[in-house]
């Protein structure tokens, strides 16, 4: 079978056919590449080429360092770091069927707490989206300092408009690989998932996507300004230069990782709580989407509670035990202390004590046990009830509770765990060291991943809208 080629507003690109016989397009881009002036600036257009652009291998990644989970491969699901390369805002398009017409189109936006990940990563295989039908776009967008920094005489939220970017190259050119512009959803998870909330509450949103999947997200996961840029003041201090767009962009990508990677090490970042004692990102990351620009004119939440987003059909939902994955392979489940346990939520929480103390601190429940409920409500759930809640459209809500058999089953229903049971991409995350461990159930993955496909073309995932917990959808 020959490659397949499809025109995009910027040239022609050639793919390959996978082994499945389906047409996959890696590394095309939306936009140009962010260096010289385009640095720490609005996406602007990816420039014309002339020949058919080779779309077959990888493209590069945005800037990241990997940060392993001790005791776990997760590369299947982060990727294995950095593949350097100017051209790195791109998409990967899988499609059932060139010259089709109006096939649902589900675009998705990977996690990794705003400082890592990519779309290319192996778990993100559109093989089981393609066999029900559907078109498959992944996205690479900026990320930790060049994504989320706002510095002065700079853009704010770049990782935000990079996303819109990418949404409005779907508008302007999957009808080429056999999608339909009109029927458009969104989904991310983790960092990806507070990054379609974000969208859901922005303006600059409007007829982008159609349908939206949150998981393990919500839009309470912002900051305000004074956070933002009291963070973009510490990383200036540790490259000896202001926080301006015109002397971060003479400093190497290189050097901005080693002062991102200084603000990441315990006591490195600043004081990041609001005025009401809080710090949205509870430490998983000291980067989040800004509000007070024109992406997000308001609180995101807010602004969903006052109708925006309501013409978008939603799914959100979370693993039922969050937080074991920061917890356990690190040895912290078993070894913290009751007052160390209040002392870690102090840095994000006003009352730590107190909040501890009502699940459990000080009764026959370990400090762990504690901290792992508690801040699984407190970053992930407490978050996604609200969305549910007060998001105007129709709504779904679901929590993910199959528990892996890993670590002896102690990393439970842990963070990140759904994703390849979304994707039916099981084989990669398996194993020894796998986030799965051994045999996963493959009938959860076909059930879930033909519920997202069920949303996507028909705007119901096959479960009772979410009206209050007893239409809480739970998946075992």
């Amino acid at each position: 079978m020959t490659d397949p080629v499809v025109p995009t507003t910027s040239g022609a690109v050639r793919g390959q056919v996978t082994a499945a016989g389906f047409a996959l397009f890696r590394g095309i881009p939306y936009a140009a590449a962010p260096e010289g002036d385009l640095r720490f600036a609005e996406p602007v257009p990816a420039p014309p080429w002339e020949d058919t652009r080779d779309t077959s291998r990888p493209g590069p990644t945005a800037p990241q360092r990997r940060h392993d989970v001790p005791g776990l491969d997760l590369s299947p699901l982060t990727g294995t770091g950095w593949r350097p390369g100017p051209e790195y805002l791109t998409v990967d398009v899988w499609t059932p069927q060139l010259g089709a017409a109006g096939l649902p189109v589900l675009v998705f936006v990977h996690g990794g707490a705003f400082l890592g990940g990519t779309g290319s990563a192996p778990v993100y295989d559109g093989t089981s989206f393609s066999h029900a039908g559907a078109v498959l776009v992944t996205v690479q967008y900026r990320l930790g300092v060049d994504g989320f920094l706002p510095l002065d005489g700079g853009t704010t939220n770049l990782g935000l408009r990079d996303q819109l970017a990418a949404l409005r190259w779907v508008q302007e050119n999957i009808a080429g690989f056999g999608g339909d512009p009109g029927n458009v959803t969104f989904f991310g998870a983790a960092s990806g998932a507070v990054s379609v909330a974000c969208l859901l509450g922005s303006p600059l949103s409007t007829g982008l996507f159609h349908r939206a999947i949150v998981q393990s997200g919500h839009p309470d996961m912002v900051r305000d300004g004074v956070q933002s840029r009291r963070l973009a003041r510490v990383i200036a201090d540790e490259l000896k230069a202001e926080p301006t767009a015109e002397a971060f962009r003479k400093v190497s990508t290189e050097q901005l990782l080693d002062a991102q990677d200084a603000v990441l090490r315990p006591g490195g970042a600043p004081d990041l709580r609001d005025a009401l004692g809080y710090d949205r990102g509870y430490g998983l990351s000291p980067f989040l989407p800004m509000v007070g620009d024109d992406v997000l004119p308001q609180h995101p939440a807010k602004a969903i509670r006052a109708g925006a987003g309501r013409d978008v059909d939603l799914v959100v939902g979370s693993c039922s035990e969050e937080m074991r994955l920061y917890l356990v392979p690190t040895g912290a489940l078993d070894a913290v202390t009751d007052d160390q346990a209040v002392a870690s939520l102090a840095v994000s929480h006003p009352d730590p004590a107190g909040v501890l103390q009502r699940y459990g601190l000080g009764s026959d429940r370990s400090a762990g046990e504690v901290l792992v409920a508690a801040l699984t409500d407190l970053v992930f759930r407490d978050g996604v009830r609200d969305l549910a809640e007060h998001h105007g459209g129709r709504t779904f809500r679901y929590e993910f509770e199959w528990g892996s058999p890993l670590l002896d089953g102690a990393l439970g229903a842990c963070h990140g765990l759904e994703l390849p049971f979304v994707f039916d991409a099981l084989g990669p995350v398996s194993g020894p060291r796998g986030l799965l461990g051994e045999q996963p159930p493959r009938e959860l993955a076909r059930d879930l991943n033909g519920a997202w496909y069920r949303f996507a073309a028909t705007g119901a995932p096959g479960w009772a809208e979410y009206t209050d917990e007893d239409t809480l959808f739970h998946t075992y």
